[in-house]
């Protein structure tokens, strides 16, 4: 066979197919009992299969002779799925033509090079389709599948493709989420003088539980940015390791919450995001822990932009400007009568 030809196929006779690639479904029936296929497209004949063929009435069969410059679909999956996995990602080595799944390895937070993914795709032969990146998910949780599209694929595509995804360090990769001990600051001079009950602890308590954060400091503050400040500096005297204010986050001359964020000595500080609801989110580090400044909406809408950003901070990311901006594309909430997040497109940016 010729180098540059992949594959060829032939008609030989049953007794010399141990070892050779079936081209073709066989069928077998048996009344009452069983219809459908017994030997597979791209199968490996062995030697103890010779027998079921023959009661198949099988005296030849057309096989697929695979040169050195072609690869079998089963094995390209393998590699194609050693290559796309990244840490916290796993899969059975058991293709099924051609097909392979990925799957979380942990609990965590999904990560997905979409660059690298659609560089993959285009690579001809191949594909890979995968769910969401920054999508929670639990371990065993399936996260991609491959597969080589032909039963025989020249090798050198499989490469270049396999190249495009250890380039990157795996394609998908699931980040494990850490489990931070919490303060909580509820700002407003109302709240604080105890005029109207405070809605934010039991917003955002459960949400931190899911997580297993543990509220270690909850503190009420008044519309007082040195108040705001020393609260935020006693928090990392008691080894807070995130802090979550709330309230007093919009343009109002006494919402001054920004402003105590600001004294504590905040760092890398972001305000205001491309996603609705919680558009005045505030994002800062002070002495290296996180500081996320939750808006108003968060008390009135069970999904906001609070449920995409604190997975990426429990995960240890330092959420950028880009990353906000990124959020645009998904970032609008359609308050549906009955949510089903996060099986939806809201925060599905790629």
């Amino acid at each position: 066979m010729p180098e540059d030809v992949a594959y060829k196929m032939q008609l030989i006779d049953l007794a010399d197919a141990v070892g050779m690639t079936l081209a073709h479904d066989i069928t077998e029936i048996r009344p009452g009992e069983f219809k459908g296929a017994a030997f597979k497209k791209g199968q490996i004949i062995t030697q103890q299969d010779l027998d079921h063929l023959a009661r198949l009435g099988k005296r030849h069969l057309y096989v697929v002779e695979i040169s050195d410059s072609g690869m079998h679909e089963d094995e390209a999956a393998m590699k194609l799925a050693e290559a796309l996995s990244g840490p916290g990602v796993t899969f059975k080595p058991k293709p099924s033509e051609g097909k392979i799944n990925l799957s979380a390895a942990r609990d965590g937070l999904l990560k997905v090079n979409v660059g690298a993914l659609t560089d993959f795709n285009v690579v001809d032969g191949i594909m890979c389709a995968g769910i969401h990146n920054n999508t929670l998910v639990k371990e065993g949780d399936v996260v991609a599948g491959a597969k080589a599209i032909p039963l025989v694929i020249e090798r050198d595509l499989v490469n270049k493709a396999v190249t495009i995804a250890q380039d990157c360090g795996g394609v998908f990769t699931v980040k494990e989420l850490s489990r931070l001990r919490t303060g909580l600051i509820i700002t407003g001079q109302e709240v604080y003088e105890g005029l109207i009950k405070d809605r934010f602890v039991d917003a955002i308590a459960p949400k931190l539980k899911a997580f297993k954060c543990e509220i270690i400091r909850t503190a009420f503050a008044p519309d007082n940015a040195d108040f705001i400040a020393n609260t935020v500096e006693s928090y990392l005297e008691a080894g807070v390791e995130l802090i979550i204010a709330t309230g007093g986050m919009s343009v109002d001359p006494d919402d001054v919450t920004r402003a105590g964020i600001k004294k504590a000595g905040a760092e890398d500080l972001l305000f205001g995001t491309s996603v609705m609801p919680g558009a005045m989110l505030l994002l800062a580090r002070i002495k290296g822990i996180p500081v996320i400044g939750v808006p108003a909406s968060a008390m009135f809408f069970g999904t906001t932009v609070f449920d995409l950003v604190l997975p990426r901070i429990l995960a240890g990311e330092e959420i950028s400007r880009l990353d906000l901006a990124q959020l645009a594309h998904g970032g609008l909430c359609l308050q549906c009568e009955e949510c089903r997040y996060p099986i939806c497109p809201f925060g599905k940016s790629a």
